[in-house]
């Protein structure tokens, strides 16, 4: 199985944004346990992160082409893009929503999300092992 990991806006500056919210560990060193777990599960994973929400869609579209799932975390952009919310809608493969905060007990903006509808999962305020949690589902559900 193949998984895309799509992470969004700001996540290039984890370690340095807001470490009691989003914890101390930088993108790197998120990407290098996402391989890890994805090794542990035999699956093949591809991690990609960006600014630009273009680039973001662009990949959304790429993915439906070759991967057996994905694990979104478009980061603010989940509240209030219709564009990669559309581009994820296009998916006929699982997806699973996932944030390192919990964005429910955050501010009211954050607490929507144009994708939710779309996920088979959401997984909100479990740090890193957010995404490890994203890829058993991918699998379970797989077998």
């Amino acid at each position: 199985m193949r998984i895309a990991v799509l992470n969004g806006v700001n996540l290039d500056v984890l370690g340095r944004r807001d470490p009691e919210t989003y914890g101390g560990l930088g993108l790197s060193e998120l990407e290098t346990r996402i391989y890890g777990w994805a090794s542990d599960l035999a699956v093949s994973v591809t991690c990609r992160q960006t600014n630009h929400e273009g680039e973001y869609v662009e990949w959304c579209h790429d993915a439906g082409t070759w991967a057996g799932g994905v694990v979104a975390n478009p980061a603010a952009w989940t509240h209030y893009s219709w564009a990669i919310r559309d581009a994820l809608e296009l998916l006929d493969v699982p997806l699973v929503e996932v944030h390192l905060s919990n964005v429910d007990e955050r501010e009211e903006w954050r607490r929507f999300s144009v994708l939710a509808d779309l996920a088979a999962k959401r997984i909100m305020g479990k740090g890193p092992d957010g995404y490890r949690e994203a890829l058993e589902f991918l699998v379970e559900g797989q077998r």
